[in-house]
């Protein structure tokens, strides 16, 4: 098992990046954005500069986080956009020597008063996520699926009807995400997911796990915290993988000072990086005492 994180959330630039991550001792590091660009979006003269500066550091990356099929992106839009991202980030990974790619399964079909569709257009999703994985294995690669506001997500049943269909999808579990996502088997307008249940039912697929906390008030609103203070029972997960013999990542993604899917949320620097290190120590602690 070794520790990583999504470092855009402790600076925007790769230095800042990396630093936090030496900081706390950890030599690999999870790559989404970079001054706020995608990196499956970067230049190759400004990969070459990326792949420079991590070998100077001897630093890796386990996983990149694409914007594949993600919950931004419809069932519904042209197929070639996705194949086009998917060969952009298949040329990335090259280069930077990374082994896993993040993806989802598009978004959620609801209708005006938001309910979910009945009809989620499940064999189209089928269709394109088959070529999205093999294109990635046909390179080395492997897409890992992950449990977030997509058709993937709604639900450890509908995984596991993804790994059914598509046996070269891997997962990426992310604790934080399930008590925010609806759970469409509660009646409208729905309750949230139980963390540890959809663990339990898709813990065969798992190659890949993101650390994240939190819970949602009465309202609605999110509320992000430190491992172990939210609703996504980060301590009993830690503990059934260390004793199942895990030996992939543990990814840490606080979305306490900034959140990825909302660009309304703005951080000062300092406190990104201090709350990305302290976010570290505590994960660390917590699998330590396990």
């Amino acid at each position: 098992m070794f520790y990583t994180g999504f470092a855009d959330e402790a600076a925007t630039k790769l230095e800042g990046q990396i630093k936090a991550v030496k900081q706390l001792g950890w030599h690999d590091i999870e790559l989404r954005t970079i001054e706020g660009k995608m990196v499956h979006d970067l230049s190759l003269k400004q990969l070459e500069t990326v792949k420079e500066e991590m070998d100077q550091n001897s630093i890796t990356c386990c996983s990149l986080g694409t914007s594949i099929a993600n919950w931004g992106k419809s069932i519904t839009e042209p197929f070639e956009e996705t194949k086009t991202l998917v060969l952009r980030s298949i040329n990335t990974m090259k280069l930077l020597n990374i082994k896993y790619a993040r993806i989802m399964s598009y978004n959620v079909i609801k209708d005006s008063s938001g309910r979910v569709s009945e009809d989620q257009m499940e064999g189209e999703r089928i269709k394109r996520l088959k070529w999205i994985c093999d294109s990635f294995e046909d390179n080395g690669m492997m897409a890992l699926h992950e449990n977030c506001f997509n058709f993937g997500g709604l639900s450890w049943k509908n995984t596991l009807k993804l790994i059914k269909a598509v046996p070269n999808l891997g997962l990426i579990f992310d604790t934080g995400n399930a008590p925010m996502t609806i759970d469409i088997s509660t009646p409208f307008p729905y309750g949230y997911q139980n963390s540890l249940d959809f663990y339990n039912n898709v813990k065969p697929f798992i190659k890949h796990v993101h650390i994240k906390d939190g819970y949602r008030k009465e309202n609605g609103t999110e509320v992000y915290t430190f491992p172990g203070e939210g609703g996504g029972q980060v301590k009993e997960i830690l503990s059934l993988l260390k004793s199942s013999g895990y030996d992939g990542g543990l990814s840490i993604e606080p979305h306490m000072e900034v959140v990825f899917h909302d660009s309304s949320v703005k951080a000062n620097e300092n406190d990104m990086r201090d709350n990305f290190i302290e976010y570290g120590k505590r994960l660390e602690e917590m699998y330590n005492s396990l």
